[in-house]
């Protein structure tokens, strides 16, 4: 989980952890920060050593209780999904040098998007926020819809890339121009926002491609506010955001999600 540790921050993290855990009963979901104190808001350098510890454990009680057949426990120990929209290096680089410095057999996956869940969950943002009608297929109109989406990421020219792909994605959704901008890079708002208003687009809407604690809500402001346009807000715990996550999940250990309520999966 990156960003500054907040009751927020966790509020959002134990919301989508259980929309994972509903979709899969019996997953034993954990979560770690970046920048955690191992108390409150513990790293994820001692999530995974203490799922380790518990792991070995279980283990080694079986073998004292003359459990037949038990097995040496093999593969990983956890699989670790970045709560990220798009490709951020510099956290991800912090997310690998936590999982090394545990020690621990985790396996990494890819970040969320790009994915058509997500720009679901954009259009479903810029509704709440009447920038976009709700649905397409009915007849009415929003007096604020906006005529141009600025599609706004962190992590440089990857992360715009990236999110320009789920951009596409939501402009056949809304029927409107949708390109992507970089938060991180001085004045690529301003420019995108120039962009789409010289190509007859004029009442424009920034919709954070962001989870959201992965940067301080103070720049969208003020990158909403250069760029002279209203904001959605960041996706946060979008049901599809937990969905996303737990396909990482078995992806990643090649499962299925349909297991029998009540079997733990690790």
């Amino acid at each position: 989980m990156p960003g500054a540790p907040s009751a927020a921050m966790r509020g959002l993290a134990e919301e989508v952890v259980s929309i994972a855990r509903s979709e899969l009963p019996g997953l034993d979901a954990r979560i770690g920060y970046l920048e955690g104190d191992d108390v409150e808001f513990p790293t994820l350098r001692s999530v995974l050593v203490r799922a380790a510890e518990e792991r070995t454990a279980r283990y080694e009680q079986a073998v004292a209780a003359g459990v037949e057949g038990v097995k040496e426990p093999d593969g990983p120990v956890a699989v670790v999904v970045p709560l990220l929209a798009g490709p951020d290096g510099s956290l991800l680089r912090q997310i690998r040098q936590s999982v090394m410095e545990s020690r621990v057999a985790a396996e990494l996956t890819d970040v969320l998007g790009p994915h058509p869940l997500l720009a679901e969950a954009l259009h479903v943002r810029l509704s709440e926020a009447s920038l976009a009608r709700a649905d397409r297929a009915r007849l009415f109109t929003v007096a604020t819809a906006a005529d141009g989406i600025i599609l706004a990421s962190v992590g440089g020219e990857e992360a715009v890339q990236a999110a320009g792909i789920t951009g596409m994605l939501l402009a056949a959704r809304l029927a409107v121009p949708v390109m992507a901008a970089a938060l991180d890079q001085e004045g690529s708002i301003s420019s995108v926002a120039e962009q789409l208003r010289s190509s007859g687009s004029q009442q424009l809407a920034l919709a954070p491609y962001l989870i959201g604690p992965e940067i301080d809500p103070a720049l969208l402001a003020a990158a909403a506010e250069e760029a002279g346009c209203a904001t959605a807000e960041p996706l946060g715990a979008y049901p599809a955001i937990g969905k996303l996550a737990l396909a990482k999940y078995t992806t990643a250990l090649g499962i299925s999600p349909q297991q029998p309520q009540g079997t733990p999966v690790r």
